[in-house]
Parts: structure tokens; C-alpha cells; sequence
């Protein structure tokens, strides 16, 4: 899998020859500057839940490159509604075959509000199936024990997961987390953007590799194969 990392909780994966974006928060996003929405090619846009730092670019690359947005009812419906017509819903536990390879909708435990104050639904993670690899996306989240199932059943390869604490999970859970999943390939997301979130890098790092994992914190822009 080759990844994208665009910020925030922001990537752009490229699976089995198509383009995943997932939360897209760019343009608002002060450290992302050096990111030109207008230049990003997406052909499906996965959204975890319904806050501002998670979607704030979904409907304008939406419109100009026909992505299809994955996401819960909810939020697919409320795009809909908003002119973009394109649209897979899921819920948890549903799992549905696209050109790319398998998507697992799975619990995240946060909070979902749409940007007009109406129901986001219930937030989620994403566990991306291709191939022989599984990458897991956790979008917000605190640890939740369904985490340990995920690992036991999906054998996830690579992931995603927030680390920046105050609204998600912190290091300390998110090394617990990568126990649960079973997976040593991390990359942390969710961190540094605001006051709140930021984090000392060295120290992350070394939770990870005391535990015997590799955290990856990846530069905006930067382009990686996993």
C-alpha cells in the first residue's frame, strides 16, 4: 500500500490502482499549507464521522472528481442532500466488496456531530482488506475492547491510529491498542494540529519501541510504501 499522509487524521491511500481518501481536513488545517486540495485525485472518500476536522474538504473534491463518499447513513445521506450524489452508506459490523479490495465498517468510540448541528451518527473505523494485507484505520476513538476482536479475526498488517490525547486516545492506549490488534506497523494520527493534541514525537516513539513496535510519524506530504 502506498500512503499519503495530509495532515491531521488525513491520508491518501493508493489500493490496487485506486485513490482512498480518508477525513479529509486540509484546507483549514494551518500545517497543511503546503497540501493543494485542488490536486488530489480521489476516487472513493471514507469518512469516519461527522466532525469538522474529519470532512471539511469531502464535498469540494467530491464535486470535482466524482468520488463516491463511504461513510455511515447518516453522514452519506447528509451529503446528499448537500449536492453530492455519490454515496455508499454502511453501518458496523457490515462489510462490502468495492474494485479495490473489502471494507469493514467497525467501531469507534467518540462523539459525531455534522458541521450544521445535525446527527453525524455513530462515529467508526475503517479495515481496509486487499490482497493479503488488512490496514485499519481507527478514525477518533478511545480503546474499546472490540479491538482485540478486530485483530483476532481481520490479521491487520498496518494502521492508523490517534495518538495525540485530550479528544482520543493517547500513546500510552494506543500502544495497548496495537496489542489488541496485533499489528507492530503503526502510524500514529490525530496529533500536533491543535494545542490540545500536541505531542512530544521522541517519546511516542519510544513507548512504541518498548513495546516492540514501530511507530511512524509521518511528515505532511510525505509518500510512503508499506
Amino acid at each position: 500500500m502506498k500512503l499519503t499522509y495530509l495532515g491531521h487524521a488525513s491520508f491518501l491511500a493508493e489500493v490496487t490502482g485506486k485513490n482512498l481518501l480518508f477525513d479529509p481536513f486540509i484546507s483549514p488545517n494551518e500545517l497543511a499549507r503546503s497540501i493543494h486540495t485542488d490536486k488530489i485525485n480521489a476516487d472513493y472518500i471514507l469518512i469516519s464521522h461527522g466532525h469538522e476536522d474529519h470532512l471539511a474538504d469531502a464535498a469540494s473534491i467530491a464535486k470535482r472528481t466524482g468520488a463516491t463518499i463511504i461513510s455511515n447513513f447518516e453522514i452519506v445521506t447528509w451529503f446528499s442532500k448537500n449536492g453530492i450524489p455519490k454515496g455508499h452508506p454502511m453501518n458496523y459490523g457490515g462489510t462490502w466488496s468495492f474494485d479495490f479490495g473489502k471494507v469493514k465498517m467497525v467501531n469507534a468510540v467518540h462523539s459525531s456531530t455534522l458541521p450544521d448541528g445535525s446527527s453525524g451518527g455513530n462515529p467508526c473505523g475503517f479495515i481496509i482488506r486487499h490482497h493479503k494485507d488488512n490496514f485499519y484505520f481507527s478514525g477518533d476513538t478511545a480503546l474499546h475492547f472490540d479491538m482485540k476482536l478486530m485483530g483476532e479475526h481481520d490479521k491487520i498488517t498496518l494502521a492508523a491510529l490517534c495518538i495525540g490525547d485530550n479528544f482520543t486516545m493517547g500513546v500510552d492506549d494506543a500502544v495497548i491498542a496495537s496489542d489488541f490488534i496485533g499489528c507492530s506497523k503503526i502510524i500514529g494520527m490525530h496529533y500536533d494540529t491543535f494545542g490540545y493534541i500536541k505531542i512530544d514525537h521522541t517519546a511516542a516513539k519510544s513507548a512504541f519501541r518498548k513495546a516492540g513496535k514501530e511507530l511512524f510519524l509521518m511528515n505532511i506530504g510525505e509518500t510512503a510504501e508499506f
